[in-house]
């Protein structure tokens, strides 16, 4: 199936709750789950919340379009990607926009470059809102 850097989502079956999976876990050591029907359980659950980074759902796929395989549990996926010549373009305008901290050129490159990127809609970049300001005083910018 692959072809070399080929990239595969496997069909892993319906999804479940991450709280089903640790009493599951728990219960398959051996153990009971100390909780308030259990108070003298083994292993108390404790949910903490997100960590800095983590999200409630993973993205398998940058697109949506992954196309069926010889083995009907295993896709491929088929992503978009670019040339080295169109990177390497992309990448040395953007770096010549964040060394003059070009916001707004950043913002652009960015949208061309990360698939379903969307900024917020307001730039929260104090130095560049100040900057910006600076030069609207001056009469520098329309």
């Amino acid at each position: 199936m692959a072809k070399g850097g080929d990239v595969f989502v496997l069909d892993m079956g319906q999804s479940i709750k991450i709280m089903d999976l640790a009493r599951r876990m728990i219960e398959l050591s051996g153990l009971t789950v100390k909780d308030e029907q259990s108070p003298d359980g083994d292993i108390a659950i404790e949910i903490t919340g997100l960590r800095p980074g983590e999200k409630l759902y993973e993205e398998l796929l940058i697109g949506d379009n992954p196309r069926s395989t010889s083995h009907s549990r295993n896709m491929k996926a088929h992503e978009e990607f670019f040339s080295w010549s169109d990177l390497e373009a992309k990448l040395n305008a953007l770096e010549m926009a964040l060394n003059v901290n070009d916001v707004g050129v950043i913002r652009l490159m960015m949208e061309k470059l990360v698939t379903g990127y969307t900024p917020s809609d307001e730039i929260v970049d104090w130095v560049y809102l100040e900057q910006e300001a600076e030069a609207q005083a001056l009469g520098m910018t329309g």
